[in-house]
C-alpha cells in the first residue's frame, strides 16, 4: 500500500468523518456539563487524524483510539467510527498483531469510560448487545483490510511474475538471435579466411609478393572468428555455462598475463555475499575492460582494483596505452553494454582518458538489491 504525501483525498475522507463524528455527537443525547468541549476536540481530532492512516496506520490507530475513549467518557455516545477506519488502514499495511492489542484494549476500556460519564447505565443486557456489535465492526474492520492487503500481495507477485518472465523470454530471444548470427556469420567469414590463407599459401608457394589487401583479409577474418566467439561467449548467461562472478577474476588477470598484458589485481575492503547481479557485472566489466586494453590500447600495463565497502562495490580499470587526455571515447559495444548492465543495476560507470595518459574505467554498484 502507497505511503507518500498526503493527498487532498485522504483529506476529504479525514474530514467526512470528523464532520460526521461532530454531527452525531451534536443531535444525540448527551449530558450538559462543562465537559462538552473537552468532548467536541477528541471527535474533531479523532476524524482529522485519519489523513494520515497510510503514512502512519499505527499512531493513527493510537490517536483514534484514545480520542474515541476521550468523547465516550466525555458523556458523548457517538460510534468509534474513526478508530474502525484506522483498524483497516494498520491491518491493510500489515499491522496486524498491534491493531489486535489495540482493539482489545479497546473493547476493556470504552464500557469504563461510558459508565464513567453515565453511558449505557440501562442495563446489563444492552450492555452486552452493544459489546457484541463493537466487537463484529471490529471484527468486519480487520477481516476487510486484510482482504485486500492480500489482494495487493497477489497482484504486487503477478507484477513480478510477469516482469520476470518477459525479462527471461527477451534474454532467451537476445540469445537464439546471438546463436543464430554466430552460426551465420562465423561459416560466411570461415570460407572468407580459409580461401585467403589457400591464395597466401599459394603465392607464397609460387615465390610471388602477397598483396596486403590479402593479407588483410586473411588478418581480418581471423579476428572476426575471435571477436564472434567473445560474442557469443558474453552473451551465454544460460545453464549451459556456469555463472562467472567475482571469484573467477584472478582469472581473467592471468588470462591477460599470458598474452604479454602485465596486469596487476587488487582487491580490498571484507568480502561479503552480493547479489548474482552484480557478482556477474563484476567479472562482465573486467572481461570487457581487458579485452578493449589488448586489442585497442596498445598498454604495456594495467590495473584492476576491486573495493568491497558495506553499500558498494567499486570497480577500476587503468592502462597505460595510447588513449591522449581529453579524447573522447568511441561508443564501442562493448562500453555500451557494460553501461547498460550498470545502469539496470542502479550504478554507475564512467569511461575515459586518464589525465596521465591512458584510459580508465570506473563503476560503482549497489550491493543492497532490496529496495
Amino acid at each position: 500500500m502507497g505511503r507518500g504525501r498526503i493527498d487532498a483525498r485522504d483529506w476529504a475522507i479525514a474530514a467526512g468523518v470528523a464532520t460526521l463524528l461532530l454531527v452525531t455527537g451534536l443531535s444525540g443525547q448527551h449530558p450538559a456539563t462543562d465537559l462538552d468541549l473537552l468532548g467536541y476536540v477528541p471527535l474533531t481530532v479523532g476524524g482529522l487524524a485519519l489523513a494520515a492512516r497510510r503514512r502512519a496506520p499505527v499512531p493513527v490507530l493510537v490517536v483514534t483510539g484514545l480520542c474515541a475513549l476521550g468523547y465516550q467518557a466525555a458523556g458523548f455516545d457517538v460510534p468509534a467510527v474513526a478508530y474502525l477506519f484506522a483498524v483497516y488502514a494498520a491491518v491493510r499495511a500489515g499491522h496486524r498483531t498491534i491493531t489486535v492489542a489495540a482493539s482489545v484494549a479497546m473493547l476493556a476500556a470504552l464500557p469504563l469510560a461510558a459508565l464513567a460519564s453515565g453511558l449505557h447505565d440501562t442495563g446489563e443486557a444492552f450492555a452486552r448487545s452493544r459489546g457484541a456489535l463493537e466487537i463484529a465492526w471490529l471484527i468486519a474492520a480487520g477481516a476487510a483490510g486484510e482482504a485486500v492487503r492480500q489482494a495487493e500481495r497477489r497482484a504486487d507477485e503477478a507484477e513480478r511474475t510477469r516482469e520476470e518472465t518477459a525479462r527471461r523470454r527477451a534474454n532467451e530471444e537476445r540469445l537464439r538471435i546471438a546463436r543464430e548470427l554466430h552460426d551465420s556469420l562465423t561459416h560466411q567469414i570461415s570460407i572468407i579466411k580459409v580461401q585467403a590463407e589457400v591464395a597466401v599459401h599459394v603465392a607464397r608457394r609460387r615465390g610471388e609478393q602477397v598483396p596486403e589487401a590479402l593479407l588483410a583479409i586473411q588478418e581480418a577474418g581471423r579476428e572476426a572468428t575471435r571477436e564472434l566467439r567473445a560474442t557469443l561467449e558474453a552473451l551465454r548467461d544460460d545453464d549451459t555455462a556456469p555463472p562467472r562472478g567475482l571469484d573467477h577474476v584472478p582469472e581473467l588477470v592471468q588470462r591477460a598475463r599470458t598474452i604479454g598484458l602485465d596486469t596487476t589485481l587488487t582487491i580490498e575492503g571484507d568480502r561479503h555475499d552480493v547479489p548474482a547481479a552484480v557478482d556477474r557485472t563484476v567479472y562482465r566489466i573486467v572481461q570487457e575492460s581487458l579485452t578493449n586494453i589488448a586489442r585497442h590500447a596498445d598498454a604495456a600495463t594495467a590495473s584492476v582494483r576491486i573495493d568491497c565497502r558495506p553499500d558498494v562495490l567499486a570497480i577500476r580499470i587503468d592502462d597505460d596505452g595510447k588513449a591522449a587526455p581529453g579524447a573522447a571515447p568511441t561508443p564501442g559495444v562493448g562500453l555500451l553494454g557494460m553501461r547498460e548492465r550498470v545502469t539496470a543495476l542502479g550504478g554507475r560507470l564512467r569511461a575515459e582518458p586518464r589525465s596521465e595518459g591512458g584510459f580508465t574505467v570506473q563503476a560503482e554498484l549497489p550491493v543492497d538489491q532490496t529496495s
